[in-house]
């Protein structure tokens, strides 16, 4: 983890994900679906400037955690907070506009990383997608990230 030194960017109290894992429509149906706390009471934040690895063995929950901070799983319990705001509240166009600004880099490389793509492409690809910038626009922003990280742009 690097340190930061701005304002919390993102903050999780008391996180908490269970997953429904019934063997099926009928289990679900009859109330005799079985439940996994698969995040239990988190509680973390992340300033702006700094970098944060969640690590820990197949199947522990790190990818249920990011998803659930993201809001692309509901959490069971606890709150999530955005640059200040309760992601609780937000919904529809507000939740997708701010999900621009935030991104998950998943732990498999291959299905992360298209490697017929030049690194570029593959960062201009988000902005595209949020329609964010024109061609030129994008690429120059590419470039600049890369730079940012000691890439060569060339390559």
């Amino acid at each position: 983890m690097t340190t930061g030194d701005g304002e919390i960017i993102v903050r999780a109290e008391k996180l908490t994900k269970d997953l429904d894992t019934s063997e099926g429509f009928v289990d679900a149906l009859l109330g005799s679906a079985k439940k996994v706390k698969a995040v239990e009471g988190v509680d973390c934040e992340l300033q702006e400037g700094e970098t944060l690895g969640v690590v820990g063995e197949s199947g522990c929950g790190k990818s249920t955690l990011a998803r659930t901070i993201l809001r692309l799983l509901e959490p069971t319990e606890g709150s999530i907070y955005f640059k200040g705001t309760d992601l609780a509240d937000l919904s529809g166009e507000r939740l997708r506009s701010t999900r621009k600004d935030v991104q998950m880099i998943f732990q498999d490389p291959q299905s992360s990383l298209d490697p017929r793509m030049k690194v570029g492409k593959i960062v201009e690809e988000p902005m595209q997608a949020h329609g964010m910038l024109d061609s030129e626009g994008r690429a120059a922003r590419a470039q600049e990230l890369l730079e940012k990280v000691g890439l060569d742009p060339q390559h």
